[in-house]
């Protein structure tokens, strides 16, 4: 039957008649035949599957295999011998040089008929030998995939043992060197599911023996960290990380990048390499590993690793984009390794050339992934030009390109840089190797204290926490004569784009220094704010006196000469004026001067003096005109700025009233003060102020910033030997006199005179009275009176009709705090956040700019504590209770920032149009190197301090490495920074362009 089947096969007749002949013979091989027949039937077949030169003499020899192993199951097991099949691995089947390729084919063909029979183990234990040996050979990608789909179908056959875990070492080998060598489509895809075959071996041994999960990465890390090899291995080894359980990822990063053992060549050779996975397509994870590997070398501060493979990488990674099928890795791998390379801006600046090139093509691409990619491309370019601004030459193509795209919000960006930044990873050796500390997690950099400078630390942060001051001083130009300013420029620029966890103040310290301090002792920072804001304030007039002179010999230009002209930066920011009145008691003549201030010093009242009067919410004594005993004459107070002292009644309700009001969130079952709001002339239905209520800050016995306020501002009687000399009367006379505000601040900055001196003891002594702080102040500013009539008309600011006063409203954003009991010693820190206007540019209605949102009135914008070098998050209601926990540390001095209002409109206005209350100024370029080079000398730092750790943990308890003692089988087992000047010391587009 043999010799007829052989005749009709190689004959020339059709393939339909040859088919038919076939077929008469399979059946007839169905029926019983001696031992021989069969012998001749295998053999032939055997011959016909192994090497016919057609695959229709391959399907021949297969049907007849299976027809004799299912009818003569005997004579096929006693043919598929273990001698058989070991010549047929060994020595191959064919003549020399056409050995056939079908081999492990025919035996997976030949396997299913003898899984019963008493030689089965026998075979087993051979393949589990012979496969070991075929992937040592590194056989191709095909071959491979034949011996993984034997095994996946035949799990009997997979080595067992230590040989097990090194099947896995050498097929992880063999991966390594498949190459695709044909760039057609087709072909590409045929490798793709040749390579997932071999992968899905490796994750099937893995599920049932995890023990081989760690000696498997072991000798793939050994493959891609390898310098020896004068081929890159293939990109494969993706398809082997994506089984890898993610639970194993932080244990094998974390030895991995402390192991001294490797070097940085090899790291660096390791992560360039992973980071080419990313144009492997369909790999689940793979952007996960690489950028747990990026973040694990930051923790232990090899940036000189990170920065070679993101500068060398970062273009690759980007052209990979293009392409849908690896987009998505491909773009986390992107946004990590821009976000965290913030020291410089070299890694972003290699990407402008393609980014409107990529966006375009994503646009025309219109899909949803190519959208969701545009949307946080955009989202991570604008982080960038956030982070690096300065380059307007280089940055309006790319501006140009994403301009229809989404903008984040500056919290966002901050949040973003401060998520992702190098120097933000943490460390677990960082508790027992302080110097290797991470920047605070608030993304907030601290002051380091000089001996004594807490005072300054205070003060600085809080100036810098100011966001429309700082942008203004970070706004300030080149060879602006101002060199006190200046300083403070590059203090707030290191603040603001350093990397290290804390900065040295030390240039500005000589700098900024008051002459009468004592060099290393506790100072007054308060006397110290006020001496800073006067000689940055003087040393701007200097320029505009310098100014005046040019302008006398025609040496400037106009727009020159109004810059000039304009007020100090002091004045803007800080500048409010206070009208001054004494009134002579005798014949009541009324003397006023007006002065300027930049803060206002408030002195505790007498404890016998009740301020805040009947209720616990506001004071009932009113600030700005008050009440003197009237003369007999009432018409001789015609015109006169003072008004009846006395307290509104109900029945009195159209008295004007003013007062200093705080503003809050309402206790439950707490009625609303109404006289308030009736006095301020506002619908409280509508006014998004008086919606909030007022909050009752204090106790009765308590003070507050408001029954301080008033203090103030209420009239002092002059009398005794304070008599004032009245120039109508020529002699010494009785007196009232009064403050009243007239201008307000754009930045309210307040005082706790709580330094007194005690002629007993001869020393300054503090008063320790807790005093309540309202998150947000109301404050009675005097005006023209056309000014109060046009401002009442229009329902705005709170103004009180007839009165001359209305109302600004104000925003804590700082708090210093004392901690002791005396000025000469102790210790300052202060509580800070960030106010700004949500909306800077909105169109004013009426000729008022539209208010904050709400969240400018509540609690929820983010505080921070900042105490030195250290930096923490922190809440409003640690502020409001410090005191309460801790006796001795005290509010001292507040910052308020106004909101915008009529009184305010032209300084927010300008703000706008300076683009200063959103994002970071751009810096001047010497700048800009002075910073990216500090940060490149603090990772230079922090790497060497990493890199000398290793004597501090040899002496800690030794523990195996990820790989260690993993051989054994189981189942065998018998400085500083400087912020001075001087500081700082495409991708193809053939489809095989994903692969390779």
């Amino acid at each position: 039957m043999d010799k007829i089947l052989e005749a009709i096969v190689m004959s020339s007749y059709p393939n339909n008649v040859k088919q038919g002949l076939v077929r008469r013979v399979i059946e007839a091989a169905k029926q019983p035949m001696d031992s021989e027949q069969c012998w001749s039937m295998l053999e032939l077949s055997t011959k016909l599957y192994l090497t016919g030169d057609t695959k229709y003499k391959r399907e021949i020899g297969k049907e007849v295999l299976e027809v004799y192993g299912h009818y003569h199951p005997e004579e096929f097991e006693e043919f598929f011998n273990v001698r058989f099949l070991l010549s047929l691995l060994q020595e191959g089947y064919g003549p020399l040089g056409k050995r056939s390729h079908y081999v492990l084919d025919y035996i997976q063909l030949g396997l299913q008929f003898v899984l019963e029979s008493p030689s089965a183990n026998s075979i087993f234990s051979l393949l589990r030998i012979e496969v070991l040996r075929k992937v040592c050979e590194r056989p191709s990608p095909k071959q491979c995939a034949k011996i993984s789909k034997l095994l996946t179908q035949h799990p009997q056959c997979i080595p067992t043992g230590k040989h097990q875990l090194l099947f896995c070492q050498q097929l992880i080998r063999c991966i390594g060197q498949f190459q695709c060598v044909s760039e057609g489509e087709e072909e590409i895809m045929e490798f793709l599911e040749q390579v997932n075959k071999v992968s899905g071996l490796l994750q099937r041994i893995w599920r049932t023996q995890t023990s081989a999960i760690l000696p498997s990465l072991k000798e793939l890390f050994t493959i891609i960290s390898s310098t020896e090899e004068q081929e890159a291995p293939s990109n494969a080894l993706a398809s082997v990380v994506q089984f890898v359980p993610l639970e194993l990822m932080d244990g094998v990063i974390r030895n991995l990048t402390n192991d001294d053992s490797i070097t940085d060549v090899q790291m660096m050779m390791a992560i360039g390499r992973m980071i080419d996975w990313v144009s492997w397509p369909l790999g689940k994870n793979i952007d996960k590993w690489i950028i747990a590997l990026l973040k694990g070398l930051a923790a232990v501060k090899k940036f000189s690793i990170l920065i070679e493979v993101t500068l060398s990488k970062i273009e690759k990674v980007f052209s990979k984009l293009l392409y849908p099928i690896v987009r998505e890795g491909a773009l986390s791998v992107l946004q990590y390794m821009l976000l965290s390379f913030q020291h410089s801006h070299e890694a972003f600046h290699l990407l402008l050339p393609h980014i409107p090139r990529l966006v375009a093509s994503l646009k025309k691409e219109d899909s949803n992934s190519a959208t969701s990619s545009l949307e946080q491309l955009a989202e991570l370019i604008h982080c960038m030009f956030f982070r690096f601004s300065g380059f307007p030459d280089l940055y309006e193509p790319v501006l140009e390109a994403v301009k229809a795209l989404p903008i984040p919000n500056e919290d966002r960006i901050k949040h973003l840089l401060g998520q992702n930044a190098w120097t933000s990873q943490k460390n677990e050796l960082a508790c027992f190797y302080p110097r290797l500390a991470s920047k605070s997690e608030t993304g907030k950099i601290g002051l380091i204290n000089l001996g004594n400078t807490c005072y300054m630390n205070s003060i600085i942060q809080s100036l810098f926490m100011a966001s429309d001051f700082r942008h203004s001083v970070l706004n300030l130009t080149e060879g602006n004569s101002q060199p006190l300013m200046t300083k403070l420029q590059w203090l707030f620029a290191f603040l603001e784009h350093s990397q290290r966890p804390a900065i040295s103040p030390e240039s500005f310290l000589s700098a900024s220094w008051p002459p009468w301090f004592t060099p290393g002792a506790q100072q007054d920072c308060s006397e110290y704010l006020k001496y800073l804001l006067d000689r940055l304030h003087e040393e701007e007039k200097t320029g505009k006196r310098i100014y005046q002179k040019l302008k006398e010999s025609s040496l400037m230009s106009q727009a020159v000469e109004h810059h000039y002209l304009n007020k100090t930066l002091i004045e803007k920011m800080f500048g409010g004026k206070m009208m001054t009145k004494i009134r002579c008691l005798k014949c009541l003549n009324v003397s006023s001067r007006e002065e300027a201030f930049t803060d206002l010093s408030l002195a505790f009242p007498p404890s016998d003096r009740n301020v805040h009067g009947n209720t616990s919410i506001l004071p009932v004594e009113e600030i700005g005109p008050q009440l003197i005993e009237p003369p007999e004459k009432a018409g001789q107070l015609m015109g006169s700025p003072w008004i009846q002292r006395k307290a509104p009644t109900a029945s009195d309700h159209a008295a004007p009233s003013v007062s200093v009001e705080t503003l809050g969130f309402q206790e439950p079952g707490e009625a609303a003060n109404p006289i308030r709001g009736n006095d301020a002339g506002v619908d409280a239905a509508k006014d998004p102020l008086s919606a909030f209520g007022e909050q009752a800050c204090a106790p009765k016995d308590s003070r507050s910033v408001p029954d301080l306020i008033n203090y103030f501002l209420s009239p002092e009687r002059l009398t005794a030997e304070n008599k004032y000399h009245c120039e109508k009367c020529a002699s010494l006379q009785d007196a009232e006199k009064v403050a009243e505000l007239t201008e307000g601040p754009h930045y309210l900055i307040l005082t706790l005179l709580r330094f007194s001196f005690d002629p007993r003891t001869m020393k300054r002594k503090k008063i320790l009275d807790n005093v309540s702080i309202p998150v947000v102040l109301k404050l009675p500013i005097l005006v023209a009176p056309e000014e109060t009539e046009e401002v009442c008309r229009h329902g705005k600011d709170g103004a009180v009709p007839g009165s001359g006063f209305m109302t600004v409203v104000y925003d804590l954003c700082s708090v210093v705090v004392h901690s002791g009991i005396s000025s000469e010693s102790g210790h300052y820190y202060c509580y800070s956040r960030e106010c700004t206007d949500t909306m800077p540019h909105g169109q004013p209605q009426d000729g008022v700019p539209k208010p904050a949102s709400d969240k400018q009135l509540d609690f929820e914008i983010q505080w921070y504590l900042f105490n030195d070098t250290r930096v923490s998050f922190s809440s409003f209601e640690s502020v409001s209770n410090v005191t309460s926990f801790f006796p001795k540390d005290t509010a001292y001095v507040l910052f308020y920032r106004q909101r915008p209002g009529r009184q305010s409109c032209l300084l927010h206005e300008a703000l706008a149009e300076a683009g200063c209350l959103h994002g970071e100024p751009s810096l001047h370029k010497d700048l800009m190197e002075a910073i990216a080079k500090d940060n490149i000398l603090f990772l230079q730092e922090q790497e060497k301090e990493a890199r000398n750790r290793a004597a501090y943990i040899s002496a800690l308890p030794k523990s195996p490495l990820w790989w260690r003692d993993l051989d054994r089988d189981k189942d065998d087992d018998s400085s500083s920074g400087g912020c001075s000047p001087a500081a700082g010391g495409g991708g193809s587009g053939s489809f095989h362009g994903l692969v390779f």
